[in-house]
């Protein structure tokens, strides 16, 4: 057993191999960081026989063996396919022990992957027992999984349908298929396209991977662990049904309206019927286990709380003046204020060019219908996350509504002509981070902007914005949003104009700066 070893010859390179398995683990988990298991046999005989025989005895420990035969077919599988050991590695390896571990490593090499390693604890292995020392790893901590609804067992035979279905999908949908439906999303003719073209860019670029490549079983292995949650579901999803109609070959009008139809925000992820008794129970339970009662609580978000990529520089500006007569124009400044036709322009260009040089900004507010939005947050700062783009180590508790179809200006407590601009902020999703699933756009907070009818809005909670464990009593929580308030309403201050990318704007801004004022028109995102 190991404690024999302590005043042996070997016990020094013992010492140094515990070290190298250490060393190795390390190497490999400060790039890859998904792991799999492998259905690698005979690890511990391999151990022992590549000992010298005199030896074997010595090193035959029960709480080493149950380390590697718990934890030594562990891998990692690169971008090709091919799969690399996580735990051995003889050129790690003091001479002693070389030959079992080159064994091992080799058995491993030749396995098959078998599922995705998810584990709840931050040690593998028993590093000692007493003064004894053994095999062990330690785990980053970002790499152990700590949600309370689903054990590490549960989300790893999830991620195992997750594989069959990808397999699955991947037969029936071939690369020709798919790549039609990237391009007819990126055509943007097709409502919600942004919601799809990263899935279908996704499994495109699965199937080139897995083209001729006899590692293609790993392929989907890797895929499957790195996915966002629901993009190995193609046959269910959206762009299932985009792929179906491709495949009928149907006209480009009928899958297109087809598409728009599902895609309707009133009718996209949003469940048909109440919820059944079953479901609320269900509900009522995965809430408490979770400890998001308070995240169910929402609030008017205040301007203050936003992340910005704008603010008004004369206000600021003022304010260090201070005065009574600070705000008053003066003839040369009225002067300068010569305004000229509207100069079209993309967002794009618009955020490039023209707002770090903006002092002010002003929204032409026109009898017209237009998408007025609301900024919302958790109504509790110590509320869980439930949004998707919500984290633990960097809280983003804020979300978004507006009215399909659009409202009305004097919904929103706003008048006909220019109104200040207070601040420019992108959706709350694309503050910190990327989430391909989601739209992309932009706020223009205006000044006194409220939306006064805010009582028959429900508190927003959508289901297509919720994290993934959610999904199973989405039709609860929604039922629960219908009937809830926003709260905080006087104090709600981070209502606005919200520009969205794929749709036509026609949104008139007057932009003043240090030479004057100059109209714009923003036509589109870019």
């Amino acid at each position: 057993m190991c404690e024999k070893l302590m005043m042996s010859e070997n016990s020094y390179e013992y010492k140094d191999f515990l070290e190298a398995v250490k060393k190795q683990f390390e190497f490999i988990v400060k790039e890859e960081k998904k792991l799999f298991v492998t259905n690698a046999e005979g690890l511990f005989d391999a151990y022992l026989n590549n000992l010298p025989e005199k030896s074997r005895q010595h090193y035959n420990c029960k709480t080493c063996k149950s380390f590697i035969e718990k934890y030594g077919a562990l891998v990692t599988i690169c971008d090709t396919g091919k799969i690399k050991s996580v735990i051995w590695n003889e050129n790690f390896a003091p001479d002693f022990f070389k030959e079992s571990v080159k064994a091992m490593k080799n058995i491993v090499l030749n396995s098959k992957v078998e599922e995705v390693f998810i584990s709840e604890i931050e040690i593998l292995g028993q590093p000692a027992t007493g003064k004894w020392k053994h095999l062990s790893v330690n785990i980053p901590s970002t790499m152990v999984y700590h949600k309370k609804l689903f054990s590490a067992k549960q989300v790893s035979a999830e991620k195992a349908e997750d594989f069959r279905i990808l397999k699955e999908g991947l037969k029936e949908y071939k690369i020709e298929t798919v790549k039609q439906a990237v391009t007819l999303l990126k055509s943007e003719s097709l409502y919600g396209f942004e919601k799809c073209l990263s899935i279908a860019e996704w499994l495109m670029d699965v199937h080139n991977k897995c083209a001729n490549n006899k590692n293609s079983d790993n392929i989907l292995w890797k895929a499957v662990a790195t996915a966002p949650n629901g993009y190995c579901h193609i046959k269910s999803s959206m762009i299932g049904t985009l792929l179906d109609d491709i495949v009928l070959n149907l006209p480009f009008e009928t899958i297109r309206n087809r598409f728009n139809q599902k895609m309707d925000p009133l009718n996209y992820q949003r469940p048909k019927a109440l919820p059944t008794e079953g479901n609320i129970a269900r509900a009522e339970k995965i809430v408490k286990e979770l400890g998001i009662e308070k995240s169910l609580v929402r609030r008017f978000a205040r301007v203050e709380e936003l992340e910005k990529v704008w603010v008004p520089k004369i206000k600021n500006e003022q304010a260090k003046k201070g005065g009574v007569f600070a705000h008053i124009k003066t003839k040369s400044s009225q002067e300068k204020n010569i305004e000229m036709s509207p100069i079209t322009i993309t967002f794009r260009k618009f955020s490039e060019t023209v707002l770090p040089l903006a002092e002010k900004i002003e929204y032409l507010v026109e009898n017209k219908k237009r998408n007025y939005s609301a900024i919302l947050t958790a109504s509790y700062s110590d509320a869980p996350p439930i949004l998707q783009w919500d984290r633990e180590e960097k809280r983003n508790p804020f979300s978004w509504y507006v009215y399909q179809g659009g409202s009305e200006y004097k919904k929103w407590n706003l008048s006909l002509g220019y109104c200040t601009v207070n601040t420019v902020c992108m959706q709350p999703s694309m503050w910190f981070g990327h989430y391909p699933n989601q739209s992309k756009s932009v706020f223009f907070i205006l000044e006194g902007a409220k939306d006064t009818e805010y009582m028959d809005a429900g508190n927003a909670i959508f289901p297509a914005n919720l994290k993934s464990e959610l999904r199973e009593i989405r039709s609860t929580i929604e039922a629960y949003s219908k009937s809830a308030l926003i709260e905080d309403y006087d104090n709600s201050s981070a209502c606005g104009i919200k520009l969205e990318y794929g749709n036509n704007f026609d949104a008139i801004f007057r932009v003043t700066n240090s030479t004057g004022a100059v109209v714009y028109k923003l036509d589109r995102w870019d």
